[in-house]
């Protein structure tokens, strides 16, 4: 009994670090403001000198001016995360605001350390996310002014505008720095190239056709 007693309690023990570990380091004083100018490393951002840390620290402003959506893609995103705001520091939160033309779309991509919850303030999305080998499921729900929709972390995702006319969304994430990968950008853009033969397997043509994908990044 007693043996079965600690193997269970080992087991919750593990089950509740994987947890405590699956989202950003929980802070440990009030504040952490970035410190952006220290030379030493670590995971994460070295703290500023509370005696120096200001209003400042925790502010942005421009998040209500509507970004160009003259791009590839169609849309703009705009981050607001530690990079933005130093005193999101250790607090396991960030956001952005995502600005759609006409059809335009947010592409395939996942955040490594987040998940994502959206909001849309105007106009009309096709969103959706795909669940992990081997179902890969894809899972889209069409979102108006005031609907919310939740990724689940590291899972690719999209919105795409589906309206007439511009959409906006905001975004939060459970991450101060979420991360992005553009699936398109890191498959085909990636510095130096991935060989073509693998990628030709990969996606079951020809070197020739990823050779002018490649191309176009």
């Amino acid at each position: 009994m007693a043996s079965q007693l600690l193997i269970f309690s080992a087991l919750f023990l593990l089950i509740s670090l994987s947890i405590c570990f699956a989202s950003d380091p929980s802070p440990l004083q009030d504040f952490c403001v970035a410190d952006p100018n220290s030379p030493v490393k670590v995971n994460g951002l070295v703290c500023k000198n509370p005696n120096l840390v200001e209003a400042n620290d925790f502010f942005f402003s421009g998040l209500h001016v509507a970004k160009d959506t003259n791009t590839p893609t169609g849309s703009q995103v705009t981050p607001v995360n530690v990079v933005q705001i130093p005193g999101l520091n250790t607090l396991g939160i960030s956001l952005v605001r995502i600005d759609y033309a006409p059809w335009g779309i947010n592409a395939p991509h996942t955040h490594p350390r987040a998940t994502e919850i959206l909001t849309v303030l105007e106009g009309k999305l096709l969103v959706g996310f795909i669940t992990s080998n081997p179902e890969n499921r894809l899972i889209t729900k069409t979102l108006r002014k005031g609907d919310v929709f939740v990724f689940p972390v590291g899972l690719i995702h999209f919105q795409q505008n589906i309206g007439h006319h511009r959409a906006v969304a905001i975004a939060a994430l459970s991450s101060q720095n979420p991360g992005v990968i553009t699936i398109a950008n890191a498959v085909f853009g990636s510095k130096p190239d991935i060989p073509t033969d693998i990628l030709a397997k990969a996606f079951q043509t020809d070197p020739a056709t990823i050779t002018k994908i490649q191309a176009k990044f």
